[in-house]
């Protein structure tokens, strides 16, 4: 194999990790927990929060519903890292840090 040939596919296959990476960047990742829902971008980027919770808010709550915020964004980030790991995992520990 000469030179040009492994220059060639190494383009190429930055190409497809940048498309990759590019389609991942523009999902929208939903977190659930109980009370509420976060959507996130693949940048892990908080986009929208929703309340789901149907009663009020007692100020004794205000400590559940931080913990069902943490639940929900941690649960979106989680779904993000799964699919970074299904569309880059091909491409194997080399650019592991880079997403």
């Amino acid at each position: 194999m000469n030179i040009q040939n492994l220059m060639a596919q190494a383009q190429k296959m930055q190409k497809e990790i940048t498309k990759k990476k590019e389609e991942i960047d523009n999902s929208i990742f939903e977190g659930n927990s109980e009370w509420l829902k976060v959507e996130m971008n693949g940048k892990k980027e908080v986009v929208k929060v929703t309340l789901t919770f149907e009663g009020t808010i007692e100020n004794d709550d205000k400590e559940i519903l931080e913990d069902m915020v943490k639940i929900a964004v941690n649960d979106a980030v989680k779904k993000i890292e799964q699919e970074v790991e299904n569309k880059m995992g091909a491409y194997g520990s080399s650019i592991n840090g880079l997403f």
